[in-house]
């Protein structure tokens, strides 16, 4: 993974102490929930607010890496 960032973003999160790092997490998992939110919306724009939540909940435990 290392690869994929930066030197200089290896550097920041190797600076960060762990509530920084938590931080960072927490803030991208929300952004993520976010977009697939708006996804899952426009892809059926006919289900509640609810089965919308569902669907989003169920996609995130779903999750595998």
């Amino acid at each position: 993974m290392d690869d994929a960032l930066h030197p200089a973003q290896i550097a920041a999160y190797r600076r960060m102490n762990p509530a920084e790092k938590l931080a960072q997490f927490h803030a991208l998992y929300w952004s993520a929930r976010a977009l697939k939110t708006d996804w899952v919306r426009q892809q059926h724009p006919e289900w509640s607010e609810a089965q919308v939540e569902a669907q989003v909940t169920e996609i995130f435990l779903l999750a595998t890496t």
